[in-house]
């Protein structure tokens, strides 16, 4: 027995970690077509971008790490049904446990070695991550010329192009406008046939190429009492520019501004964050309602507030009618009384819009520590669920290799990830954050021991030929309940 779980371990661990560093390339893909804009024309240097895509990596671990699961369950499995050794084995007297056992030790320790990542080493990582990604959104970016329009996004320069060749980028029409020596004014304008325009190294400056121009410099704005007026042209076939690009240098910023953040935070960092606002809520409840009775509620402006017990007594032996009270009252006394009623009930309203708008964001805030809380969880077990769900397929569908295994782990992770995303989008605004986090798992949790059951039963499930004979089984049915009446030839 011993090298049969010898044997299941090498067989599945070859495909795990090929599958793992797949999902993982995939994944760091799908991370920079989706933020590749904010890293183009950067001037960023290429340790810059060597740390983000590692920080990156480190936080699409969690997700990685079960997709690696289910192809390589699937994968080892379809192997096996594929060369009929899983059938030898059945045969044997072997079940489909005792095959799976050695794995599924495999799996619990892989799943408890995720929560411990999940808890650990991603809120670091998502640390570094956020932080840098920031200062890499906040370093000036590369001009970004757009024909016909002036750019002024460079301190002392204004630039103008006719147009631009998006393939080689070369610019035609260019109109270069410096006034560092005099600020406001011209100091100096250079007009080109083309050029071309790149940051230099660490955007600390823009080198320009010009070709076939003009220079036109005004020495005269230098000194304004002068009674001279100097101007001096200049033609050039090529000129090259270096325009400072000052504080454009990649700096970083402090991490300590975002270490309280709900992703920056381990499990008893995020309980006890969620409990302290928790209470801060309950108290700025109570104190909102004790607000809007005490000074809002039946309110005497003439003699300031009064409780109720001292309004009763005040209004012992007098009429309690409202509409007879304000009956007796003349057309100025009405007016006033409206007026200040209305105006009572404005401040009311908007005191408890205000009350709510604050009370739903920081309930808000805290359904952001909960999700957070149950993530850490729920993406560690999803290795426990995808085994189940990937051994059992693997052993029904028979196919080995990349090409099956790979269409249905595929579909079967969308499926998860898009119920995922439907539960934690849900859980930040109408539904329990736990019942949002861990909505995926309990959907997939009853289709890994259906799959089991049906693979344990040797269930034709994924064979042609019991559909088409099921399918004659039901013409069978249909025909003996309404049979077909024969046509008499003679008639």
């Amino acid at each position: 027995m011993k090298r049969l779980h010898w044997y299941m371990m090498k067989s599945f661990a070859g495909p795990f970690v090929a599958t793992f560093f797949i999902s993982m390339f995939v994944l760091i893909m799908q991370f920079l077509w989706l933020h590749i804009d904010d890293l183009v024309g950067k001037g960023l240097e290429w340790t810059v971008i060597a740390q983000l895509l590692f920080y990156a990596s480190m936080t699409l671990v969690p997700l990685g790490i079960p997709l690696a699961v289910l192809l390589a369950s699937i994968m080892t499995f379809g192997n096996l049904g594929e060369n009929y050794e899983l059938t030898a084995l059945k045969s044997a007297g072997i079940s489909l446990y005792r095959i799976m056992k050695p794995l599924i030790f495999f799996i619990v320790t892989l799943t408890v070695l995720a929560f411990y990542f999940s808890n650990n080493v991603l809120p670091y990582a998502n640390l570094k991550t956020g932080t840098l990604f920031y200062d890499i959104r906040q370093h000036k970016p590369e001009v970004s010329l757009k024909p016909g329009v002036f750019i002024n996004d460079i301190d002392n320069y204004s630039i103008l192009i006719n147009r631009k060749n998006n393939e080689t980028g070369m610019m035609y029409g260019l109109q270069v406008y410096a006034h560092t020596e005099v600020q406001d004014n011209n100091y100096e304008v250079t007009i080109a046939d083309s050029g071309v325009m790149e940051i230099g190294h660490g955007g600390t400056y823009m080198k320009v190429e010009l070709f076939n121009g003009y220079t036109y410099t005004d020495e005269g704005l230098k000194n304004p009492r002068s009674r001279t007026f100097p101007f001096r042209t200049v033609q050039f076939e090529k000129q090259y520019l270096l325009i400072p690009m000052e504080g454009n240098e990649f700096q970083r910023s402090d991490e300590g501004m975002y270490k309280n953040s709900y992703k920056m935070l381990n499990i008893a960092r995020l309980t006890a964050k969620s409990d302290s606002l928790e209470k801060i809520l309950r108290v700025d409840q109570k104190e909102h309602v004790n607000n809007l009775l005490s000074y809002n509620y039946l309110r005497n402006g003439a003699r300031g507030r009064i409780q109720d017990s001292l309004l009763v007594k005040e209004v012992q032996g007098r009429t309690l009618s409202l509409d007879s009270l304000y009956a007796t009252f003349d057309i100025g006394e009405r007016k006033i009384v409206a007026s200040n009623a209305a105006r009572f009930a404005r401040d009311v309203q908007q005191a408890g819009m205000s009350g709510a708008i604050s009370m739903q964001y920081r309930e808000k805030n805290i359904r952001y520590y909960n999700i957070e809380w149950h993530r850490k969880f729920s993406l560690s077990f999803a290795c426990f669920i995808f085994f189940f769900i990937g051994a059992p397929l693997g052993g029904i569908i028979r196919k080995g290799g990349l090409g099956m295994p790979v269409v249905v782990s595929v579909l079967l992770f969308i499926v998860y990830h898009v119920i995922s995303m439907m539960g934690e989008r849900s859980a930040r605004e109408v539904i329990d954050p736990a019942l949002g986090m861990w909505i995926s798992s309990l959907i997939l949790l009853p289709l890994g021991g259906i799959l089991t059951y049906m693979s344990m039963t040797d269930s034709a499930v994924m064979s042609a030929e019991s559909y088409v004979l099921f399918l004659k089984k039901a013409r069978r049915f249909l025909k003996s309940l309404f049979p077909l009446k024969k046509k008499n030839v003679h008639e």
